[in-house]
């Protein structure tokens, strides 16, 4: 029975947080061509833009590391859709104890398998878009990791579902001036995770053509876009549940993931690409700073 739950867990995981995913990349298509004065692709364009690359051939570069070049993608899907798993868990199963450490553990590892793929390409605009993506993982994932520290502070725990229960008796962590700012530092840090604009500087198509996944075709590319997807529609249900109060009530919960996805579209189509260096002061600066200013008011109960 365990067994089957734990099937059932991860299963349901991989496809709704897919379709969900699938969908909000097409929102953020859709709502970016029309910020462009353009008509935007039609609802199904994503899933016949997998089934075309599902269906074309995988080219392997003689000069990759082919173990590592092969399975980087088939990992990142698995450790996101585990990710998204603890997140039904906490919902539909049995909450893990210590599972907001779980979840940002796993959270890296999307980023960590962009690197180990570019680098293992072979290719030199590759090997620079990995160099980007680690620069980039070392800038935003201080500040992202200071920003959940709030509702740690204002809840008392460290478990997802507990922080996600105290705001239904409390109100949810945005409505403080703490959970506020926090949310915004760790929205700017998601931005940096998903790779969207302006911290698209490891795939950069205007500069190093695609960068890290410059080698990549076929079914590789298409799990790579799958697991973009299925991590945006993570990231956004996590901080929907961990600072805005979750999805108790679905309608109110799809309103704000739709708020938030919004949000990041709107920020996406409204700034221009920043350099490393920029995203770095950027991140270690400003981010870094309100982070802490934040944590300094939740210590202060405001």
């Amino acid at each position: 029975m365990e067994i089957l739950k734990i099937f059932l867990l991860i299963f349901g995981s991989f496809i709704i947080f897919s379709l969900a995913g699938i969908m909000s990349g097409w929102f953020d298509r859709k709502i970016s061509a029309r910020f462009q004065f353009r008509v935007g692709p039609p609802l199904w364009q994503n899933f016949l833009d997998l089934a075309k690359l599902t269906g074309k051939e995988i080219v392997i570069p003689d000069s990759a590391n082919q173990f590592i070049f092969l399975f980087s993608p088939i990992i990142g899907i698995i450790a996101i859709t585990a990710t998204g798993a603890i997140l039904f868990s906490n919902i539909f199963f049995y909450p893990l104890k210590w599972d907001l450490f779980i979840f940002i553990y796993l959270l890296l590892i999307p980023s960590i398998v962009i690197f180990l793929a570019g680098s293992s390409s072979g290719n030199v605009l590759a090997s620079v878009g990995a160099g980007r993506e680690l620069r980039l993982l070392l800038s935003y994932e201080l500040p992202f990791i200071i920003a959940l520290l709030v509702p740690v502070i204002k809840c008392g725990t460290v478990q997802i579902s507990e922080i996600s229960r105290y705001q239904i008796a409390n109100g949810v962590n945005t409505g403080h001036i703490s959970g506020m700012i926090a949310f915004i530092v760790a929205l700017f840090a998601f931005l940096g995770k998903i790779g969207y604009v302006p911290f698209d500087v490891s795939e950069a198509e205007t500069e190093i053509a695609a960068g890290t996944f410059i080698e990549y075709s076929g079914f590789l590319l298409a799990l790579f876009k799958l697991m973009k997807w299925i991590l945006l529609s993570v990231g956004i249900s996590f901080l929907v549940i961990y600072f805005m109060g979750g999805f108790r009530n679905p309608l109110t919960g799809f309103l704000k993931y739709l708020l938030v996805l919004f949000l990041i579209v709107l920020i996406k189509n409204t700034n221009p690409r920043l350099r490393t260096d920029q995203i770095l002061r950027f991140s270690w600066g400003w981010l870094t700073m309100f982070g802490m200013l934040a944590v300094i008011f939740a210590l202060m109960g405001y």
